[in-house]
Order: structure tokens, then sequence, then C-alpha cells
């Protein structure tokens, strides 16, 4: 067992010290703030204080972790061999001249997004005001980099303590904002769809809906006989996130109360999971977060555990408050950016939320996904071919630090119609790709 000495116990330090130790490298610790019982201690030892007591691992640790006030902080942000780092140390007895710890909570804790930001027009912290996507390493898991190289300076020292080590994972999700196009959503909303895209000239889409109303042919949106071929085809574990809401302005899925929407979701229960996806106007109006979960729980007669929001519209840290007030809701999946791919949180590994303005670690699971459709066409408008570039070229940073590669497509993006013609083939390449 490695024994870990510091001069104080907070639960910033017990948190990161579990998320690094336990959880990323299954390494069995200790904590101890008696420097006698430290020097005594004949095992494994790692110092992490302001400086050395004798001639163990000594790691300089800044303030970060034993404060409780949030406030801004120096991040002494530097590069080496391309690699970049946070909360540089001048100490030369420190093992690592950055404070590993700190900068993993920074990052996990989502601290940056605590302070004063803009919000983006759908209120949401924007990628570009994050550091990771100011200094260019938006797509590397640099948690995950940097723990690694504190495993690989103990390695040095002490071998044995490293019994286990984590595999590399794929998770797809599919988010269903829309089941169909046009199926299932009634007489006035099907006018009024016709009559739009008459003005517009449209003429394309006003025969394509026609046709599908008269069942001559399948719904566009209609893609989860092919999403579900995929999933028995290449044994893939899926999530279906279902947005469970009434109609508004950004939320547009057929109706919780429709018998074949209905059936729908039951069916897709049965090739992958179920999760609910919480409507753009729960947002400002969190309690139509139960009932959506509600609604959802009495089609599947099943209790529902995870949760994306739609948009990805939530604020830290009343967001993730609100999906624990539920008390069913016990993993989101919302950690990431609709208009660029990478690491939000810098790790791609799954952690349990910190809430920093209480100052404590909650039991609430985060996914953090890499990389998502919409981000990939409309936020960085790549064709098809550049997107399948991006999307290998981040599967690999994940396979290289052994992490979980989430990725959100959605049924329509699938239809491999109009704006998303070209994409179908992307999906089962990317998806290939990962599990190879």
């Amino acid at each position: 067992m490695l024994l870990v000495y510091v001069d104080k116990l907070t639960n910033r330090l017990g948190y990161t010290l579990n998320l690094v130790f336990k959880e990323l490298l299954s390494v069995k610790y200790s904590i101890t703030i008696d420097k006698g019982y430290f020097l005594e201690y004949e095992g494994p030892k790692l110092n992490y204080s302001t400086k050395p007591i004798a001639d163990e691992l000594f790691l300089f640790s800044s303030s970060l972790l034993f404060q409780t006030i949030i406030e801004m902080v120096e991040i002494d942000y530097f590069e080496k061999e391309g690699v970049p780092y946070l909360f540089k140390t001048y100490t030369k007895e420190s093992i690592c001249d950055f404070d590993v710890f700190a900068a993993c909570f920074y990052l996990v804790s989502r601290y940056e997004e605590y302070l004063p930001y803009i919000k983006d027009v759908h209120s949401r912290f924007k990628v570009e005001d994050s550091l990771a996507y100011k200094k260019g390493f938006l797509k590397k898991p640099v948690v995950n980099i940097w723990v690694n190289e504190l495993k690989a300076r103990l390695l040095n020292k002490y071998p044995a303590i490293f019994t286990q080590h984590k595999e590399y994972s794929y998770l797809n999700t599919i988010d269903v904002d829309s089941a169909y196009s046009y199926t299932c959503k009634g007489f006035t909303r099907n006018t009024l769809g016709f009559c739009r895209d008459l003005l517009k000239g449209q003429i394309s889409l006003c025969m394509e809906r026609i046709k599908v109303l008269l069942k001559i042919e399948k719904d566009p949106y209609d893609t989860f006989d092919y999403i579900i071929e995929l999933i028995e085809k290449h044994k893939v574990n899926t999530i279906f996130f279902i947005l469970y809401g009434q109609y508004g302005k950004y939320d547009k899925n057929i109706s919780p109360y429709n018998n074949k929407f209905r059936i729908l979701v039951k069916t897709l229960c049965d090739y992958g999971k179920v999760g609910v996806h919480p409507s753009y106007e729960c947002f400002e109006y969190p309690q139509m977060l139960n009932s959506q979960i509600k609604m959802l729980k009495e089609t599947l007669h099943k209790p529902i555990q995870r949760a994306r929001y739609h948009y990805l519209r939530f604020r830290l840290p009343e967001g993730y408050r609100n999906l624990m007030n539920t008390n069913t809701i016990e993993d989101d999946f919302s950690m990431g950016y609709s208009d660029n791919i990478g690491f939000r949180a810098g790790i791609c590994n799954s952690f349990n939320f910190y809430d920093l303005a209480l100052d404590y670690e909650t039991k609430l699971r985060i996914h953090p996904f890499a990389y998502m459709d919409v981000a990939l066409k409309n936020g960085l408008k790549l064709s098809p071919q550049q997107a399948l570039i991006e999307i290998k070229t981040i599967i690999e940073e994940v396979r290289k630090v052994n992490g979980e590669m989430i990725s959100i497509w959605h049924n329509e993006s699938l239809s491999d119609k109009r704006e998303w013609l070209g994409w179908r083939d992307i999906y089962e390449k990317a998806i290939e790709y990962s599990l190879n």
C-alpha cells in the first residue's frame, strides 16, 4: 500500500488522490498527516507537501487543494515536448516539475466554470473560454497523460504497487431528439411544415412528406433498424438518450403519449440501455426533469439512471444538482461541447462530480464524451472525410491512455439524406475503428 503524507487534510485533496490512485491507477493507498509515522513506514510512500522530510519520493504541492474558496488562480502554464502542463513547480527535489494533483483537480472539477464568464446564446459555458481551447490541448486527455507520467515516476522506485491497469473501451451513444421527421407529428404540425416548405420553394421536401405520410417511403429519421443492425453486428455497448419532453422551439420530438413512439422506446431498450434526454426547457424549469423521468420510467417499467442534457444545456453546479435531486439519476453523459470535439474536463474516464461551491464529492458519475456528430459538421464545418480523420485522431488519443471512448450520434444524422448525406458511412467506419 502506498502511504501519502500531507500537511493538511481537505475534501479537495481526498477527492483528487482517490481519483488518481484508486480510479485511474488502481493503487491502494492511505493518507497521513503524522510525520513520525510516515518516516517509520517501510512500504511505498510519497510526500505531497512543500518540502521534503527525508529521502522519500517528494512531490511539491501548490495551495489549490488546501483551499476552500473559489477565486482566480495562477495556472503557471508551460509546455514540454509537446505536452501541456499546469501549476509549474520550481523545487528540484520534486519528482515532477508540476503539481499533478492540482492540475488534475483544476480540470476535472471544472474550476473555470465556477468563475465569471460570458454565456453563449443558450446560456452555456463557451468552449472558446476554456483554458484547453485557448492553449490548444482540448483534443488531448491531459489528465490521463499526467497521471501516467506520475505512474512512471512511482514505477522507478515501487514497481510492485501496480498490479492492475485499465483497458481501452468504447461506448456508442445515440441521442433521439426527434424520432421521426414527419411520422406521428399530427395533422397540425405536418400541415404547418408542408406550408413552410412550400413557401420556401422546397418542393422535394413537400413530396417527401407526402410519400412518408402515405407510407410510400420510410421516414428519413427512422434509422433505428439500421442502428440496431450495427449494434448486433459489432456487439457494441450502446445507450439511447430519449427526449421525452413537451413540444417547444428547441424540443421537437414526438409526444411522449404517442403509442408508436412509446413502442419504439421499448424496442430500443432491448438493444441497449436507455437514458433520459432532459429537454431544453429543463434548464429554466428544472421541475420538468422529474416529470420527464417519470414518463420514461412508466414507458419502460425500469428505473431511469442515466441522463444527457438536450443541447448540452446545463450550468455548474446547478445542472448536476438538479440531476441528483431526482434521486434516480446516477450517471450523466453531458460533459463535452456541442460545437467542438475533445475533452471538456481534460479526462477520458468517468469520475464523480465534485461540487466546488459546496466543497464536497458527490455520487453523481460523470462520463465525458470525445466527439459529437453535430460538432463535427456544424461546429467545425468539416466534410465527412475530414471528420473521419478527426475521429480517428481522437480515438488514438484515448487508446494511448487506455481510456473510455464515448461518441454521440443522432438518429437523424444517420439518415444519409440532405445535409447528412455521406455521414452514415463515417459512422460505420468510426465504430469499426473504435472497436479494432
